[in-house]
């Protein structure tokens, strides 16, 4: 699964970063389904700012309906929902693309907990990347940058991320540590505490807070050393050093960079 962190920052604070949405957006069309009035109208006020197309729905019963009834390029859904709560209407768009022999469309998990909405239960449910509440437009830009559609025309399906040579496989992993089970709970528990450390750190990163920059930055590499390393350990340790010795803001390219990367590579554990 990919993607995603949060913010605990405000509302008010998500539209001051300057992003510009991609001129084909304007064609394109959102469908959000989330129970919450509040975070329903947020979603539909950000995916304006970014001149998407959008409809909303409150429960996954008028999400499934909406789904099979007009074409949409994606999906955001709450997990948690009455009557049809996200993973069900999950499997139900799958099923009626399979049905229809229509293209996949990319459905983005939005959860407030991803100890309870466990990235693993999103992915057997047929959701492709996740949200974290509360919501920022940094946080949707990059999620919306990643699935929508390129001016191309749209995907045909999320391509796998290639390792690179010194990534763990699911083969050196079971090596390592005996069982498929083992790798299974392992790989769950430290996404979870990985993808929650990126969160803080784009929190820390945007309120130019160096202490918890590097506090979480630590925490991160100790994840990726756990697993034998993944190339992404020597960068880590001198950005740590750059941003106690001269601040965020001074290193904000670094950081986005970085955190780009472990995106990569935190989506390809998810998916060996």
């Amino acid at each position: 699964m990919g993607s995603p962190g949060g913010s605990t920052a405000g509302a008010s604070q998500t539209v001051k970063p300057p992003f510009s949405p991609r001129p084909h957006w304007q064609h394109l069309n959102v469908l959000v389904v989330e129970d919450h009035s509040a975070y329903r109208l947020l979603l539909g006020w950000l995916l304006q700012k970014l001149s998407l197309g959008h409809q909303l729905a409150a429960n996954g019963l008028m999400g499934l309906d909406a789904f099979t009834h007009r074409p949409f390029d994606l999906v955001i859904s709450d997990c948690r929902m009455p009557l049809m709560d996200g993973y069900s209407m999950a499997r139900a768009i799958r099923r009626h693309e399979r049905e229809n022999r229509l293209k996949r469309v990319p459905i983005i998990a939005l959860t407030a907990n991803l100890q309870n909405d466990s990235p693993k239960r999103c992915r057997k449910a047929g959701m492709d990347a996740w949200l974290v509440k509360p919501l920022t437009l940094e946080q949707l830009h990059a999620v919306l940058v990643r699935w929508l559609p390129g001016d191309e025309g749209p995907r045909a399906g999320k391509e796998a991320a290639m390792p690179i040579i010194n990534w763990p496989t699911r083969a050196s992993l079971v090596a390592t540590f005996g069982s498929d089970v083992i790798v299974d709970q392992l790989l769950e528990s430290l996404l979870v505490e990985a993808w929650e450390d990126l969160r803080v750190l784009r929190h820390a990163r945007v309120t130019l807070n160096a202490s918890l920059t590097a506090e979480h930055l630590h925490r991160l590499i100790g994840s990726l050393v756990f697993l034998g390393g993944a190339g992404l350990e020597t960068s880590a340790v001198s950005v740590i050093r750059q941003v106690l010795c001269d601040g965020v803001a001074a290193h904000k390219a670094q950081l986005e960079g970085f955190e780009a990367q472990l995106c990569t590579y935190l989506d390809y554990l998810s998916d060996i």
